[in-house]
């Protein structure tokens, strides 16, 4: 099972869309705790219709997945609904290609890595897109990688360097 990662950054509409397709995403899941952005593009309705333009299903679980209000990751990450929620994350992906989407281009300071690292110690792979070509693809030993990210040019499994 693999799961992708994208954070919406400062995108054009253009470039975030050949990202979904290139990867063969099928379902974005926004857990950003306020789905609003600068670009009407990111915004909750803006980003479920472009999603769904392109076939692509959009839901939206920020009330469940946004983060913790008061920043505290590790506490937040032992609770009973994020395990709950990671779960069923998990139990959908053996079904359909999922995208887990936040605002920050980066997984380094985005929520969305710890719910990521969660998914990968079940056996998950995760694979954080940064553009359409340039993929983290995390393995045990780089799960916590000091700066810079070791990235990947091409499709995920292939090990090119940039």
């Amino acid at each position: 099972m693999r799961i992708y990662t994208l954070g919406t950054g400062h995108r054009l509409k253009l470039d975030f869309i050949r990202i979904l397709v290139k990867y063969g995403i099928q379902v974005v899941l926004d857990v950003r705790r306020n789905p609003e952005a600068k670009e009407d593009h990111f915004r909750r309705d803006g980003l479920q219709g472009l999603c769904s333009s392109q076939g692509i299903d959009y839901t939206y679980i920020g009330n469940e997945l946004g983060g913790p209000r008061d920043g505290n990751l590790a506490a937040w990450a032992k609770t009973d609904e994020f395990k709950r929620w990671v779960d069923i994350i998990r139990k959908r992906l053996e079904r359909r290609v999922y995208c887990v989407l936040c605002t920050e281009y980066s997984p380094e300071t985005c929520h969305r890595r710890t719910i990521t690292d969660e998914l990968a110690r079940q056996g998950v792979e995760v694979v954080h897109l940064l553009d359409e070509t340039t993929f983290w693809h995390p393995t045990p030993s780089t799960r916590r990688p000091a700066r810079p990210y070791r990235h990947h040019r091409g499709a995920p499994g292939r090990r090119n360097r940039p």
